[in-house]
């Protein structure tokens, strides 16, 4: 009646063993860290960077914990934060000593004291959240009529470039703010240019308006379009900050919106803000220019004579200077997509561009008078330019065409995709700045971890000395619903912070209520004059369908909460939902184990240590 089947038994020692595996990195803590990473899309970080950084802290006379190459950033641990600190100004100082122009990243950082046999097997600590690991807030205001006013430019190229093609005669196109003001001569012409507005443009409302001896149609943003370019502007600011504060190497960084215009970025474990507005504030600007190629270009490529005038000289990767016209002829403004790829003809790493409307005429108009010659696309990175490639004009050019070049298939993705969220939609600035130290998050931890603490051993022993020895398997089962919710958080890589401490302590309470009503449950059966062993199957058969009940109830809630949350109430939340699910596994299956193991293969079973089972008919009778 109240034995477990083998297979049973061997489930939840896996089950346990597994648990403790993945709980296991989060005793070990962090250590002070500084982070080596690419400060320029064409530096790369490899194998190379590492020496660089071990003979840099060996002529500092530092010494590392550990130095390793990790993803695209180079990770140095050190012992203490006084060591950090001399360690970071000794790497400025060797890998990036013009601080105008630096090609390397350095960043404080924490890093996990894991050991390599626990990481090889995939176990990672849990991140921590601001409040407990420490780290760097902001807060960004989008600027969101430069986000209008930008669009309306691009539209007003793209009406121009339409009523050339069809052959529409107009005095003139203008922007005055986010209204396009088209001027004509006679009504006629402009019905036309209306009806061919009102259908390539859906977005614009259109007035007309008499002006002395002429005609001119006011086109305006709708309001949904304006809504629409609004959010839209808002969604690829935000892709763009993800994409730069991936160099920061952060775990788990929170980058949410807040209301309609305003952008909360948290870093956690990031110490230096100086670093980190620096990434936030980086750009990547494309510029296409024609290659001056007269004798005194090719004199001061050679630094033999000065640079031609109205031409400038930029480098390539390789050191080669080339000279360029200052004239641009299209910017990453026009840029709609990057997409890395390969060269049918060389099989050599690309990257394919395509521009909007405007920037395909200009591309066709400049390809066309300058076949034969060169035009260098050049990238830009806080005002200092590189020479990406320089290559012949070899045919007429349109809406698509390539850079290629001696690039890697690792740099063709990474030049892609700095290309194509390089650049953020419209301007933000920072409104709100705050800074939170490792140590007060280390004293939120402590405290959070005395809460947990005590209220698990004030639980257990209330219920040992309430319940004897069922008291001692409810304790038990209830470690095991704490090392599962930590090993459960551990997987998934989840963020915990003060409120995800919060719900774990509420766990516990909520946990030990499934146990409650299984043990009462056997009292109930017991007064009523049950076996030991019926009592024990009744009270977890009958016990299990309102144990469900409350649970999906609260299941129910916490979903809510985690649907409908934001913040610190979805980080309580999803530490509340999977403690309710490792509370009904912990409270029902594991401690009904415990108990079948203990009293399941005892054929005549009288009694049962659950405390005291009072019968109405007599004064009283304690199982023991």
């Amino acid at each position: 009646m109240n034995r477990y089947p083998a297979w049973k038994y061997a489930i939840i020692v896996a089950l346990l063993l597994i648990a403790a595996l993945y709980t296991l990195p989060n005793f070990f803590g962090e250590a002070p860290a500084v982070q080596v990473s690419s400060g320029k899309s064409t530096v790369k970080v490899d194998t190379t960077t590492v020496a660089k950084v071990e003979q840099a802290l060996k002529d500092a006379a530092i010494t590392a914990d550990v130095i390793a190459l990790d993803g695209h950033s180079v990770k140095a641990r050190f012992g203490d934060t006084d060591t950090q600190l001399k360690a970071k100004d000794a790497l400025q100082k060797a890998l990036s000593p013009d601080a105008t122009d630096p090609a390397y990243v350095i960043a404080l950082n924490l890093l996990s004291r894991s050991p390599a046999w626990l990481t090889s097997l995939h176990a990672f600590p849990m991140y921590l959240g601001l409040d407990l690991r420490g780290g760097v807030h902001f807060m960004l205001q989008v600027d969101m009529q430069a986000a209008l006013t930008k669009r309306a430019e691009s539209l007003a190229g793209d009406i121009r470039m339409s009523l050339r093609e069809k052959n529409i005669r107009h005095s003139g196109i203008a922007r005055s703010g986010q209204a396009i003001d088209i001027k004509f001569r006679d009504s006629e012409t402009l019905a036309s240019a209306k009806a061919l507005v009102q259908d390539q443009f859906p977005d614009l409302q259109m007035v007309e308006v008499p002006e002395g001896t002429e005609y001119k149609l006011t086109a305006t943003i709708k309001p949904e379009a304006a809504r629409r370019i609004q959010d839209q502007a808002l969604k690829q600011n935000m892709v763009t900050l993800h994409n730069r504060i991936n160099e920061l190497g952060v775990a788990e960084p929170v980058i949410q919106q807040q209301g309609i215009d305003r952008i909360v970025v948290q870093l956690p474990g990031v110490q230096d803000t100086a670093k980190a507005k620096d990434i936030l504030g980086r750009t990547a600007t494309l510029e296409m220019r024609l290659v001056e190629d007269g004798a005194e270009a090719r004199a001061a490529e050679n630094n033999t004579g000065p640079v031609p005038f109205g031409a400038e000289r930029f480098f390539e990767r390789n050191g080669h200077a080339v000279i360029v016209k200052k004239q641009v002829i299209l910017t990453g403004d026009n840029l709609t997509d990057a997409q890395p790829g390969f060269d049918s003809q060389n099989q050599q790493p690309k990257v394919d561009l395509t521009v909007d409307a405007k920037g395909g005429r200009i591309m066709r108009d400049t390809s066309r008078e300058n076949l034969k010659k060169r035009m260098a696309i050049l990238l830009f990175e806080k005002g200092k330019g590189e020479v990406l490639t320089a290559p012949v004009i070899q045919s007429e050019l349109g809406n698509r065409f390539q850079i290629s070049g001696s690039m890697s298939v690792g740099e063709a993705n990474d030049l892609a995709l700095l290309l194509r969220a390089g650049s953020l939609a419209a301007p933000m600035e920072i409104i709100e700045e705050r800074t939170i130290g490792p140590t007060l998050g280390a004293d939120n931890i402590s405290k959070g971890f005395h809460s947990v603490s005590w209220g698990f051993l004030v639980i257990v022993a209330f219920m040992a000395v309430y319940y004897l020895l069922f008291g001692l398997f409810s304790g038990l089962a209830l470690a095991v619903n704490l090392l599962l919710l930590v090993a459960v958080l551990s997987m998934l890589q989840a963020t915990l912070t003060l409120p995800g401490m919060a719900a774990m302590a509420l766990a516990l309470g909520m946990a030990i209520d499934s146990n409650v009503l299984i043990n009462e449950r056997v009292r109930e059966e017991l007064r009523g004059g049950a076996s030991a062993q019926a009592a024990i199957h009744a009270g977890y058969e009958r016990a299990w369908a309102t144990i469900l009940d409350s649970n999906i109830s609260t299941l129910i809630v916490g979903l809510a909460l985690l649907a409908f949350g934001s913040g610190p109430v979805r980080g309580f939340a999803v530490v509340h939902c999977i403690g309710i699910l490792t509370s009904m596994f912990s409270a029902v299956f594991f401690s009904r184990g415990l108990v079948n193991l203990w009293y399941g293969r005892q054929k005549k079973l009288k009694t049962v240590s659950i405390g005291t089972v009072w019968r109405p008919e007599t004064s009283g009778t304690v199982a023991k």
